[in-house]
This record gives structure tokens, C-alpha cells and sequence, in this order.
């Protein structure tokens, strides 16, 4: 339950959910949850982002059946590019899960990427016009997001905070920036989730898919209300809190990792 809630409300929030899912046993002093926990509460975050960003679905959708019949429409670009974001993180999290199946899950690390890419989304959010909108999205737009997306596999990182990053420097409002950044966690989490799953199948452990299970229910309605709270935020606010908390939490990570607590 804790790790769920942990993971709902930071999945799409700019703090980055994988390093919170490291840190909480690890501070805690918990089992390691192994990779298999933390994609099932990924897997509860993706019903919650299709849920709210439903009307979106359905445009890429029925777009694409247009565009199967011959007829150009910009739901069907739209979902054309946002799977051309996704082949950084597809090719990079391949080459992660052969090379580093555990993934990488120091604290020293999360510490600093929590940190270093805190301080560039704050930079990037103040200096970043705010002139563009979702439908300005060009296939450059989308390799270089792609790209940016492809480092959150480096717990700490955030694949929201990364990929808003990206979407600011390129001059997309806030908003809009973050309804991409959610729109691109969904065939994301779909891949991390049919990696894993078919290791939980091949496991064949009933208590563990049980658990998986409920996790994955608790986190959706954390990640929902999640949502629905930074959208509203970002109507009228910038995500200079949320850079604040990183600088906090990264602070006192390097104090924790490196052992400057005593």
C-alpha cells in the first residue's frame, strides 16, 4: 500500500517515481520490492492516465482508422509521433534490461540526478517560452522528447520531469507539456508492464501476483488524483515547487549516500 501511494502520486508529478520506489525501502529498511512490484504500480498508474486523458485516446484513435482510409487527421499524427518519441526509451530499456536486469538502483545516483535535473527543469521552466501547444508537436519535437525520455531509465531522473523538461525548452506551455509528457508515459508503461508481466507469469507465484495486483488497484486512485491536482496547479503555477522539493530530497540523499550524517 505504501508503495503504491508512493507511486501514484509521483508517477506524473517532475520528482521522478522509480527513485522514490528505490529509496522508500531503502530508508525504510524494507526487502527490496524487486522490479516486478515496482512495474505492477507503474501498470495502476496507466489505467489512471487513460482514464483522464480518455478524450485524447479516442481522437488518436479514431484518427488512425481515418487514416487507414486514406484521410489525413492530426489524431492520427499526434499518435504517429508520440510512437516515434517512444523508440528511444523502447531501444534504451531493452539494452538495460539484458545488460542491468536489477537496474540501477544506488542512492548515490538518484541523489544526484535528483538534483541535476531539478536545477535544469527550474532553468528550462523560467526560460522556456510559453508560445506552443500540443498540436505544434513536429517530428523533431518528438525525437528530441524521445530522446530526454530515454534517460529516466537512471532512477532519480523522472520520466515526467525529463520529458516536461524537454517540452519547455522547446517552448510548449506547461500545461501542454505536461498532458505530453502523459500521453507518452502510456506505451511506456505498456512495454515495462508486458516485460515484467511475463516475468511474473513465468514465476508462477500466486501470493506475489496477489500483491501485484493490489498494488497496482491502490495506485490508481492515487495516480488519479495525482493528475487531476497538477493540471489544475499548472493553470495558474510554474514547477519551481517541485524543483524545490528535488533540491531538498537530492540534498539529503548525498548526505545519507555518502554518510555525511555520521
Amino acid at each position: 500500500m505504501v508503495l503504491a501511494l508512493v507511486q501514484g502520486i509521483t508517477e506524473f508529478l517532475p520528482i521522478s517515481s522509480s527513485g522514490h520506489l528505490v529509496l522508500v525501502p531503502a530508508l525504510a529498511g524494507w526487502p527490496d520490492q524487486g522490479l516486478i512490484i515496482d512495474v505492477a504500480v507503474h501498470v495502476g498508474t496507466l489505467g489512471a492516465v487513460m482514464l483522464y486523458f480518455w478524450r485524447d485516446l479516442w481522437a488518436m484513435a479514431a484518427g488512425l482508422g481515418r487514416f487507414v482510409r486514406g484521410r489525413n487527421d492530426a489524431g492520427a499524427r499526434l499518435a504517429g509521433l508520440l510512437v516515434i518519441a517512444t523508440l528511444p526509451a523502447v531501444a534504451a530499456g531493452y539494452l538495460l534490461n539484458r545488460y542491468y536486469p536489477g537496474g540501477i538502483r544506488g542512492i548515490e545516483i538518484i541523489a544526484w540526478t535528483t538534483l541535476g535535473f531539478g536545477v535544469l527543469l527550474y532553468i528550462t521552466d523560467k526560460i522556456g517560452m510559453t508560445v506552443r501547444r500540443i498540436e505544434h508537436l513536429r517530428l523533431g519535437d518528438a525525437l528530441i522528447i524521445g530522446f530526454a525520455q530515454a534517460l529516466a531509465l537512471i532512477p532519480g531522473t523522472s520520466r515526467s520531469g525529463i520529458t516536461m523538461t524537454a517540452a519547455r525548452i522547446l517552448g510548449f506551455e506547461r500545461r501542454d507539456g505536461a498532458r505530453l509528457s502523459m500521453l507518452l508515459s502510456i506505451p511506456v508503461i505498456i512495454g515495462a508492464g508486458a516485460l515484467k508481466g511475463w516475468d511474473l507469469y513465468k514465476a508462477g507465484d500466486a501470493q506475489l501476483t496477489g500483491d501485484a495486483l493490489f498494488a497496482a488497484g491502490f495506485s490508481f486512485l492515487a495516480a488519479l488524483v495525482a493528475i487531476t491536482a497538477l493540471m489544475a496547479w499548472l493553470k495558474r503555477s510554474s514547477f519551481t515547487p517541485f524543483v524545490i522539493y528535488r533540491i531538498f530530497l537530492g540534498g539529503f540523499l548525498l548526505a545519507v549516500g555518502y554518510g555525511w550524517l555520521g
